[in-house]
């Protein structure tokens, strides 16, 4: 059991991305700035092999609070401080939390019960609105989380050059939890994926046994 384990553990691996902040001048008066993220993995986990999609700041607040209701006990990843006077003129500020964003997904990526929540798959590799995740998320919407992912034309770079900006990702290996990332297939017509407690459980008690 544990080859089988090393050996997962050796072919899957994730990269992932924060970069290319751009800012967005809603009104006069209402600015925000969004940051793409660029995701690679051959993964079971994850329905695309590579996918690129923008998000901003609060919906990274968002997803926390999301994945907060799967926690349960687990310390949860933190996200890089709210800064009020965050400036994109300020290349230190703007290094600072893209570096902090990404950090917070690779720990993420790192625990199996938070990659079960759909949310996190359609925010990392669906175009679709906060608000259209969490509809989706919930059965309320004509198309299946998985449809959602698979229409989403994220799968292709909205910058002119992706290649020149890949030797800055961070990639590493699923490790064990690669075992119940396949569970964790979406099915076509599942709405919402789901990965029940007692299988996180079973894992922790296996892994317990197997040392």
């Amino acid at each position: 059991m544990d080859s089988i384990l090393d050996n997962l553990s050796k072919t899957e691996f994730v990269s992932v991305c924060v970069r290319d902040p751009r800012l967005h001048k809603v009104d006069p008066w209402h600015t925000h700035v969004d940051y793409e993220i660029c995701l690679q993995t051959n993964s079971m986990c994850f329905r695309k092999n590579t996918s690129y999609v923008r998000r901003r700041y609060s919906d990274f607040v968002w997803l926390r609070h999301c994945l907060k209701g799967n926690a349960l006990i687990i310390e949860l990843p933190k996200l890089p401080p709210w800064n009020p006077f965050f400036s994109l003129k300020n290349k230190e500020q703007v290094s600072k939390r893209m570096k902090g964003l990404q950090e917070f997904l690779e720990n993420v990526f790192q625990n199996p019960l938070l990659l079960s929540d759909s949310r996190l798959h359609l925010f990392l590799q669906s175009e679709l609105s906060i608000r259209r995740i969490e509809r989706c998320a919930l059965g309320k919407t004509r198309f299946t989380v998985a449809e959602a992912i698979q229409q989403s034309r994220s799968s292709y770079s909205s910058s002119e050059d992706k290649s020149s900006s890949d030797s800055d990702c961070e990639s590493y290996h699923f490790g064990r939890s690669s075992l119940y990332c396949q569970s964790l297939l979406y099915a076509s017509s599942s709405k919402r994926l789901f990965f029940p407690l007692f299988l996180f459980l079973g894992y922790s008690t296996l892994k317990l046994f197997l040392e």
